[in-house]
């Protein structure tokens, strides 16, 4: 069934409820108010024209992603904690004719239209303001009919720019008819068993790749999607209980923040709604896997992916029996490759390569396209990781994060995984820093949990707790002390503008 077929057979149930405020869509709300805004759009737009959304989580978003999706243009999610010159380079790069922008954000909305010249189309999800028309008033002078035909648009993500400027992720449209499902919707149907009884939970923002990929995917599927303002350990416990959620989405961060809630405060609020939580985005440490699933039960699903291409995932009792792992390839085949894109020995840490992605192309970057492609026309995100003889993916991190000491090659993310549970610690990023013998030498940089201050003394037993569980030269042999790390509100770590503090001194 299709997004359209459940608008037909359950007109009156919620189709997205902000838990912040309560506001909430019906189906036949959002049906409605996506088809008048499709037909607006489509006014001014050619098939395939670029919308720009800066917008906050609210049931506008899905208005605004729903009327691209069926009238064949695609739609563009902007970072709006990104500054202007950053989020102007996306709506800018994208060629972006549209800009749908939340009132609360009139300020950067206002720049971003000054500094992009495409831009000839502008809504306000709330209040006019400046040149931005009321999408409310607009579109209710739009006739209730659909435009016809309706056909598929798509995403136009683009990458969160932790190791550079972010990319275009462009994908050709297909010519389907509207409600044909995506891939990825296929495999959260049979994969993740979500139907129309799955209320699932994001408290993460729209803007990124997953929240709204699997919101909407929840909604074609028939499902209710529940989405936060932000993301705040104690309130998701109590959306959960309210909204009796049966789909979860988080990241490992998130699972940190809830587990350092005090057991009394967990223990207050009704989880048994739950059926499944799944997580991805960054590996989690094994510690801290067990922990959730001693709270919550073998409910907990990973994956791992990328919005290029490549999927894994893996069930509760798969992972038990092979901890640490993100699990094994569905629909394709992954390989570990060495530096001459050869395949290494099961067990050997390497280069990951996927085949049967997605085609794709990175807008207007033909370079960076050919790049992410090997000869063999493998995809090759970025990622290193190894294979145990069961066909199980063991991520080792980022190529980009590899510190190189003394010759010996150093993932930070194992010492990363160790230090996350230390008590005093609340955040932590591992990087390599210049070091006149070493070339690089392991460094912590630490934000404490409250109660705690920094010190010689913490440092050298922070040292100690590390070498205490991993080999001595993959921890830090030194530790600094910040107010806060620098994260993205999707729990990604900009580990490049920690470097800058160090490399860019040296």
């Amino acid at each position: 069934m299709s997004f359209v077929d459940h608008v037909r057979s359950s007109p009156d149930k919620p189709a997205v409820i902000a838990a912040g405020n309560g506001e909430q869509l019906s189906f036949s709300e959002l049906d409605s108010a996506s088809r008048r805004l499709a037909c607006l759009l489509r006014r001014e737009l050619a098939e395939g024209a670029r919308v720009a959304l800066l917008l906050e989580n609210g049931p506008g978003y899905f208005i605004a992603s729903w009327a691209c999706r069926r009238s064949e243009l695609r739609f563009v999610p902007v970072n709006w904690h990104l500054n202007r010159n950053e989020a102007g380079y996306i709506v800018s790069n994208s060629d972006a004719e549209v800009l749908i922008a939340s009132p609360t954000l009139a300020t950067l909305a206002t720049e971003l239209v000054a500094s992009s010249p495409c831009l000839k189309f502008l809504l306000s999800d709330g209040d006019e303001f400046g040149n931005f028309r009321s999408l409310a008033s607009a579109i209710a002078a739009e006739p209730d009919e659909p435009l016809l035909p309706e056909r598929e648009g798509n995403f136009m993500f683009y990458s969160s720019g932790t190791t550079g400027q972010p990319k275009g992720i462009l994908r050709k449209l297909t010519g389907d008819p509207f409600g044909t499902h995506l891939p990825i919707e296929r495999i959260i149907a049979e994969r993740f068993d979500f139907d129309p009884k799955t209320v699932f939970y994001s408290p993460a923002p729209l803007y990124h790749a997953a929240p709204l990929g699997w919101s909407m995917a929840t909604q074609t599927l028939g499902g209710t999607a529940v989405i936060a303002p932000r993301f705040d350990a104690e309130a998701t416990l109590r959306h959960i209980e309210r909204h009796r959620i049966t789909h979860a989405q988080f990241v490992p961060t998130h699972f940190v923040r809830m587990l350092q809630l005090p057991r009394e405060v967990r223990q207050r609020y009704d989880v048994s709604s739950l059926v499944m939580v799944i997580h991805a985005a960054a590996p989690c440490p094994v510690e801290v896997k067990e922990r959730m699933l001693e709270w919550l039960g073998p409910i907990i699903y990973e994956y791992y992916g990328a919005s290029e291409g490549g999927f894994t995932m893996v069930g509760p009792r798969e992972w038990l029996a092979n901890k640490g792992t993100v699990g094994r390839p569905v629909g394709g085949t992954i390989q570990v490759v060495d530096d001459q894109g050869l395949e290494v020995p099961v067990g050997v840490t390497g280069h990951l390569a996927f085949d049967q992605a997605a085609p794709f192309e990175y807008h207007k970057d033909p370079d960076k396209t050919k790049a992410f492609f090997d000869a063999q026309g493998r995809a090759r995100p970025g990622d290193m990781g190894w294979l145990n003889e069961d066909g199980y993916l063991f991520l080792a991190d980022r190529s980009s994060n590899m510190i190189i000491s003394g010759g010996v090659n150093i993932y930070p993310q194992e010492a990363e995984a160790v230090l996350t549970l230390h008590p005093a610690i609340r955040d932590v990023a591992v990087i390599g820093v210049p070091d006149r013998d070493m070339g690089e030498a392991v460094k912590a940089v630490v934000e404490l949990a409250a109660g705690y201050a920094p010190g010689d003394a913490l440092a050298a037993e922070l040292i100690a707790y590390c070498r205490a569980r991993l080999s001595k030269f993959k921890c830090p042999r030194s530790v600094d002390f910040v107010h806060a790390l620098p994260r993205l509100p999707s729990g990604k770590l900009l580990k490049r503008e920690l470097r800058k503090l160090y490399w860019e001194s040296k």
